[in-house]
């Protein structure tokens, strides 16, 4: 196992007064954010997670997984739905590693022909 995902979860729920404590502006910016997500209703809150769990991957955010995972299993998500949202984050990582390099390598041999 990677990690206690709830225990993360749990953690980072009793954590967040430490920066509400000192820029409670910020605090009050991110949950205003959080709830106007998904406020218009076109997607369903299950398709919501499940696009918020294939981004946290993509993001690399620990707490984002244990939070939008929590969340998927709320909503009603399956195992083969979240798979599925996962598969579609890693073809997009592999692309977007894709691209990149292209450009890397076009900047490389930018500096090159200089």
């Amino acid at each position: 196992m990677f990690m206690n995902w709830r225990e993360l979860l749990t953690s980072l729920k009793r954590s967040h007064s430490l920066l509400g404590g000192t820029n409670p502006k910020m605090l009050e910016a991110y949950r205003n954010l959080a709830a106007a997500q998904g406020s218009n209703g076109a997607l369903e809150p299950k398709m919501r997670e499940l696009i918020a769990l294939a981004v946290a991957v993509t993001t690399r955010c620990d707490g984002c997984i244990s939070s939008h995972a929590a969340a998927a299993v709320q909503a009603g998500a399956t195992e083969a739905e979240v798979s599925d949202a996962l598969g579609t984050a890693m073809a997009l990582n592999a692309g977007a590693a894709y691209v990149y390099s292209l450009r890397a390598l076009e900047a490389f041999n930018e500096m090159k022909a200089a």
